[in-house]
């Protein structure tokens, strides 16, 4: 082969990911504020308890990525449409799973997400006390 197919290939081959870009506008509540102030903030408060798909680490009010403007366009719309947060929760949490919420419910899967504290706290008292007490019987019995 000769360097100038090489070149050509690997020029095309570093194009390709332009193509790739995603051409669709985004949506339209994406980035828009609802004209009522009160469904706004509604909105924005829903949004803060969302989690990130993508991120995982941020809200998805706080997101750049398309999924989050996605999702923020739903709760924008379904808030102006008059659904509740607690709904647009629900319908979002049924089709994303527990994960989409930053608080969820407690059950079987998330019970050691929710006591899993609370266990190494107790763990951990257990052994600080173990320790202090055998420091001080080994201080009682060398003296």
């Amino acid at each position: 082969m000769s360097l100038r197919l090489i070149l050509l290939c690997l020029l095309g081959a570093l194009t390709l990911p332009l193509a790739a870009q995603d051409r669709l506008p985004p949506a339209p509540y994406a980035y828009q504020q609802l004209n009522d102030p009160a469904k706004e903030a509604r909105a924005k408060a829903l949004m803060e308890e969302l989690r990130c798909l993508v991120c995982q680490g941020q809200s998805i009010a706080d997101s750049d990525a398309p999924l989050a403007g996605d999702m923020r366009h739903e709760v924008r719309s379904k808030i102006a449409a008059g659904e509740s947060p607690d709904e647009i929760k629900a319908w979002l949490v049924a089709r994303y799973g527990n994960w989409v919420s930053y608080d969820p419910p407690f059950d079987g899967a998330t019970a050691l997400l929710w006591l899993g504290p609370l266990l190494f706290l107790a763990i951990g008292g257990w052994l600080a006390f173990g320790r202090f007490r055998r420091g001080k019987d080994d201080a009682e019995g060398g003296a």
